[in-house]
């Protein structure tokens, strides 16, 4: 029998709306009617305002803390499947509580496979994410997951930047796999930055490990939180003779003092995407649309094509 492909509606969480229209239209469709209630306590219910009967749904929404944008990503699953949508995908740009994806001491959780878990038993039958902060929390999950990567978002405009004596950096030993596929892709030389942490969020000290002088760096990282990490960095490679520090990172939590930290930088551009909308705007922030990249692999997985295309790194 031939394979019937079935109607596809995307739909939005409340945090992600502006991003899921982005995506909406790049797919060549309008997002889906949703209406969320919320009670006087702050307990909250979305309900879909049309027929997902037997259709492919995509839900967007980044599940960045707090344990709103989670929950909120759930309940709409759930209603989707009581809805019985034949196929549902949750389209997470940013996947949440992804740096808890191991025991790094006594008594705490792994919070990335409980998320994990939770996606599935809400009844998500397929992920598409960008970027998870390690890449083996994809095993984490039983149901298929599409992991995209930015440097298809940002290798172009770093291309069109032409920058002479380019060099790649990593803010840690743990970002080095990802800075050596972007000096690959840009044939440039690579030096990563040795960190220690007194605590969550907070740098004791920090080293240089290459030589940056006269040189262009760009810090690679998957997201900035409190960008306490990248404007020490930057601080320190410019105090080392780099004539320009910029950094990419896809995910802008941008959380605390980090807008502040930034403007207070030597960085001279932070260039993110749109998985997480911004809380303020920055002259030195420039923002690159991840919408073409999700609609085309969510029409690829619609039509059950091939998306190996789309796995630059």
């Amino acid at each position: 029998m031939p394979i019937v492909i079935t109607e596809a509606k995307i739909f939005a969480c409340t945090q992600s709306q502006a991003l899921g229209e982005k995506i909406a239209k790049a797919f060549g469709t309008s997002l889906g009617n949703v209406i969320t209630s919320t009670y006087s306590d702050g307990e909250f219910q979305p309900s879909y305002e049309e027929s997902i009967r037997g259709t492919r749904i995509f839900i967007i929404g980044s599940t960045n803390p707090g344990p709103g944008n989670l929950m909120e990503m759930l309940l709409m699953i759930d209603a989707a499947k009581r809805a019985s949508a034949r196929h549902i995908t949750a389209v997470l740009p940013y996947f949440g509580w992804a740096r808890q994806d191991r025991k790094d001491k006594p008594r705490v959780p792994i919070a990335a496979k409980l998320v994990a878990k939770m996606l599935e038993t809400a009844g998500a039958t397929r992920i598409i994410t960008m970027d998870l902060h390690a890449d083996q929390i994809q095993g984490f999950f039983e149901k298929p997951v599409d992991h995209l990567y930015g440097s298809i978002i940002f290798l172009p405009y770093l291309q069109s930047l032409n920058l002479p004596n380019l060099t790649i950096a990593s803010p840690d030993m743990g970002g080095s796999k990802r800075a050596y596929a972007y000096s690959k892709a840009l044939g440039s030389d690579v030096v990563i930055c040795y960190k220690q942490r007194a605590k969550a969020n907070v740098i004791s000290h920090m080293e240089l490990i290459g030589e940056v002088k006269g040189k262009n760096v760009v810090l690679v990282d998957d997201m900035v939180d409190t960008a306490g990490t990248l404007t020490k960095a930057a601080d320190l490679m410019m105090e080392r003779g780099a004539l320009s520090v910029r950094a990419i990172c896809t995910h802008p939590i941008l959380s605390g003092n980090a807008y502040e930290r930034l403007e207070q930088s030597k960085l001279e551009e932070l260039i993110v995407t749109d998985s997480i909308p911004l809380s303020q705007e920055s002259e030195k922030i420039r923002v690159l649309s991840c919408a073409d990249l999700f609609a085309d692999v969510m029409q690829k997985v619609h039509n059950n094509k091939s998306i190996s295309s789309k796995f630059v790194m």
